[in-house]
């Protein structure tokens, strides 16, 4: 039997529960693994919530990394055999897949090797943000020396990976927080400029950096009116890249901007990516190079154990966090 973390109505970090499910063997394709720690992600709570991109499924599992051990290996699963330290990574649905458990059954086609000299709470950390940054800043974006990138709640743990792998390509990260009390410490994670925006002009303080061109790239997870202001901001021929929904209100298209700079905005997820072996094996190449190079370091927030996870969630949703959330789960 498995203790897995359910959900069996949408809502708050409350309507999470433990239940006990027969684990069983994997299937064709799949692995069986056992749990170390798990990476928490904004999506889960919305997913939970009932405001993710795809409906759940009730009752409904959650969670999309973690740091495992291989236990038992499907027909036709090459790579991987029992005891291998490994890596969950989002490549799933959680209406098919969820990882908050203490042992959980995933296709083998989320699972990586677990980068050596990475611990087991860094590499509950690693994957979600560093290929998420990594598919906007450089696979689309094509970030390059001297490039100016926007980086709108640069605190989040994909902000953070965002800024680290802008520092790796000699670009310049432009971090952007809403009050003074995370200022500091983005400066001290890398960002080349940090915008308050509460006490700031955005657009302003983006021209003096780059000398009036403006930036090339805009990564923004929250999306709303704010756009607007991103659009002024951007140089000609600049891309805007949104990944999230943070905002409650519309987002519009800056049609004005648009055309007088040739903008692009486009939507973005790293499910466009993840399946697609060419594109996943070059972004994991980049990480590993970067984890091993001493360039990308997760930043790591705050652990709670397993038995605390609702708490776990409140915590994210309370946005006090510098960095990402890990669960350990004890065996």
């Amino acid at each position: 039997m498995a203790r897995v973390v359910r959900f069996h109505r949408t809502g708050g970090p409350d309507v999470m529960q433990f239940d006990d499910l027969p684990v069983g063997d994997p299937q064709r394709g799949e692995l069986r693994v056992r749990i170390e720690a798990i990476g928490l992600n904004r999506a889960e709570a919305m997913f939970r919530s009932g405001a993710y991109l795809e409906t759940p499924r009730l009752p409904a599992r959650l969670g999309y990394e973690a740091s495992a051990t291989v236990e038992a290996v499907g027909e036709g699963v090459d790579g991987f055999a029992p005891g291998d330290a490994v890596s969950v990574i989002p490549a799933f649905s959680m209406n098919d897949y969820g990882v908050y458990a203490d042992t959980a059954i995933v296709p083998a086609y989320s699972v990586v090797q677990r980068p050596a000299g990475v611990s087991v709470i860094e590499s509950a950390a690693v994957w979600m943000a560093y290929l998420t940054a990594w598919g906007a800043l450089v696979d689309i974006g094509r970030l390059g020396r001297g490039d100016a990138v926007i980086i709108p709640a640069a605190s989040s743990s994909v902000g953070l990976a965002a800024i680290q792998m802008a520092n790796c390509v000699g670009a310049i990260p432009i971090a952007t927080t809403r009050t003074r009390a995370k200022a500091a410490a983005l400066q001290e994670a890398g960002a080349a400029h940090v915008v308050v925006t509460s006490e700031r002009d955005l657009v302003a303080e983006v021209a003096h950096v780059t000398g009036g061109k403006g930036a090339r790239l805009a990564f923004d997870p929250v999306g709303g009116p704010q756009v607007e202001t991103l659009a002024q901001a951007m140089s000609r021929d600049g891309v805007i890249v949104v990944y999230g929904a943070l905002a409650t209100a519309p987002t519009p298209f800056p049609v004005i901007a648009a055309m007088q700079k040739a903008l692009t905005l486009r939507g973005y997820t790293l499910f466009e990516f993840i399946r697609d072996r060419e594109r996943l094996a070059r972004a994991s190449a980049f990480i590993e190079d970067g984890l091993a190079g001493g360039g990308l370091k997760p930043i790591v927030a705050k652990t709670f154990p397993l038995d605390a996870i609702v708490q776990a969630h409140v915590y994210m949703e309370s946005n006090e966090q510098f960095g990402k959330i890990v669960v350990t789960v004890p065996h």
